[in-house]
């Protein structure tokens, strides 16, 4: 049984740009205009990380400041850290999105700490999150594997996703880093994780890496999940997972959900639009199948 609507949380200005070439701020600015036009409601815009770590997204604040906001979108940034955080609620995000690690060898590569640390550092960010009002997203990567330890061990992801769930993440993003997933290891995760977390509290943010991506949302779709990140035009990846390919593009996502009769209040041709200008802007190709098919 699949839900009657899926949200979309695009993560394309975000996690797409970020493992990208530099690029304007004008630029950034316009995706995400054209996304919320294209009926994207949920867009992660921005993050407040240190410039020294991730130069792609050392703009951020000027991004926040340009865009034309619709007040029935959601902007959010990522923000590590209370400094980041205090940088978004300057630039007035509507939530912010922390991010912990399934696997320890990979919090260790990623953010130069363990998993534990990594979750203890979030303590002063949540409570002055909670002092602002601000929704807090929770990002577990690595739920299906890791580029350094392989397999990861489902009880690892089931008591991260617990962990920000209890400290006060209203949504808990589970991310298969590298895409290593298939579509019943994809489930069986979701169903365990669903046992501590309301499904209706859990999203699925699957890399395509190895083509399963769309196979295992279909699969999670019928625990009840249904809140999906993907990236417009299939951008971006992960700078710290060697191999790892773009997100799932956004309009290979709409495509099967439209052709499944659930509804996703977006417009495929105006988002396929957008992921064309901005594939145009990076010259680079679109990686989104549907939107090659439906430009040509």
């Amino acid at each position: 049984m699949f839900p009657k609507s899926v949200s979309i949380f695009e993560v394309g200005a975000r996690d797409g740009l970020q493992n990208e070439s530099m690029v304007k701020t004008q630029d950034k600015v316009t995706l995400i205009e054209n996304l919320a036009k294209a009926g994207i409601k949920r867009i992660e815009a921005a993050s407040f990380v240190s410039p020294k770590w991730v130069p792609q997204m050392a703009d951020s604040a000027d991004v926040m400041a340009n865009i034309h906001r619709q007040t029935d979108v959601i902007y959010s940034a990522l923000t590590p850290n209370v400094t980041g955080f205090e940088r978004a609620v300057a630039a007035k995000v509507d939530e912010v999105a922390i991010f912990a690690s399934a696997s320890e060898r990979f919090s260790q590569r990623n953010i130069n700490c363990s998993i534990e640390e990594s979750i203890a550092r979030f303590t002063p960010l949540i409570e002055q999150a909670k002092q602002h009002n601000i929704p807090i997203r929770g990002y577990v990567s690595c739920v299906l594997g890791c580029p350094y330890e392989g397999e990861v061990a489902l009880e690892s992801v089931v008591s991260v996703a617990d962990r920000l769930y209890q400290m006060g993440c209203y949504e808990i993003s589970l991310g298969d880093t590298i895409g290593v997933g298939t579509p019943l290891q994809a489930k069986r995760m979701v169903e365990a994780v669903s046992r501590v977390v309301p499904v209706d509290k859990l999203a699925l943010h699957f890399h395509d890496t190895y083509g399963q991506a769309l196979a295992n949302i279909l699969a999670c779709l019928e625990t009840g999940v249904s809140v999906v990140d993907a990236s417009v035009a299939g951008l971006g990846g992960c700078p710290y997972a060697k191999g790892a390919s773009g997100n799932l593009a956004t309009e290979d996502l709409v495509y099967m959900l439209h052709g499944l009769g659930i509804d996703t209040g977006v417009d495929l041709i105006k988002l396929a639009k957008a992921g064309q200008e901005i594939s145009q802007v990076l010259g680079r190709p679109n990686a989104s199948k549907v939107a090659n098919a439906l430009l040509a």
